[in-house]
Formats: structure tokens, C-alpha cells, sequence
């Protein structure tokens, strides 16, 4: 089973970092920061953290486990996470350089429902999540 760890990242100014996705002939969509765990990374805490730095040159601070995604081939765990500093354009991520994968943008989003509800971030369930924790303000509570 292929794991992932995933960070929802909630920065000083009450947004959330997320990766648009811009692929041929497949309309634009959102996902959130992270990646797969390597078999040299001590846990999953440790991967993401190494995700984080690599994707958008930051370091994050875990605060806690939010969701898990598991299919019979896949478990994405997802956590939240605060973020202070970042530089996109000092990223590292083998996957930013590999022909045919698209283009990849940085974006601040509100966290508010609507800005969630104005993007198509996927997978639809991990929306689904972060649009109740916003309701219930569980995601501005990490700061």
C-alpha cells in the first residue's frame, strides 16, 4: 500500500497554502502539500516535514492529525499544520522538473467556505473536511 502524508498548512494570515495544478486537456485543480513516504524517512511526521521543505521551501509545525483517506491501495494521512515562512520559488521537489507534468502555482487561500467552495481541490473528500473544520473554526484555532 503506497502511503502519503499531506499538510494542511494554515499561515499567519488566516489562509491555508495550497498547489494548483495545471495539467493539458484536464481543468485546473488544488491540492494540498506533501507527497509519499519515502522508505529513508524515519515516520510520517518526518516525510512531511521533508515535503513541506521541499515543495515550498518552508518548515511547518505539525499541531495534529486531521483526516485519513484510505483506499485499498492508498492511506493519505492528513494533517494540519502551521507555516511562518515559505518560497515557492526556492522548492526542491524532484517532481517540479519532470517533463510532462504540468505547471505548478503557489496559492494563498481564505479560509473561508467560499474560497473553498470557488476551487476544485482534491480529492473532494479532504474539501469536505476542510469546509466543516472552516465552519467550525477548528482550522484558525491552530494559530
Amino acid at each position: 500500500m503506497q502511503r502519503r502524508v499531506r499538510a494542511v498548512l494554515v499561515t499567519p494570515n488566516n489562509t491555508t497554502l495550497l498547489i494548483k495544478r495545471i495539467r493539458p486537456g484536464i481543468a485546473p485543480y488544488w491540492v494540498i502539500v506533501g507527497g509519499k513516504i519515502e522508505p529513508t524517512d524515519a515516520s510520517p511526521k518526518e516525510a512531511l516535514l521533508r515535503e513541506v521543505r521541499e515543495e515550498i521551501a518552508g518548515e511547518a509545525e505539525i499541531v495534529s492529525l486531521l483526516h485519513t483517506i484510505e483506499t485499498d491501495d492508498e492511506r493519505q494521512d492528513f494533517y494540519l499544520a502551521t507555516v511562518d515562512k515559505w518560497s515557492f520559488e526556492d522548492r526542491t521537489g524532484p517532481e517540479f522538473s519532470q517533463a510532462g507534468r504540468g505547471e505548478y502555482f503557489l496559492e494563498e487561500i481564505p479560509l473561508t467556505t467560499e474560497a473553498l467552495d470557488a476551487i476544485n481541490l482534491l480529492p473532494q473528500e479532504i474539501a469536505a473536511v476542510l469546509r466543516k473544520a472552516v465552519e467550525r473554526g477548528d482550522l484558525l484555532a491552530a494559530r
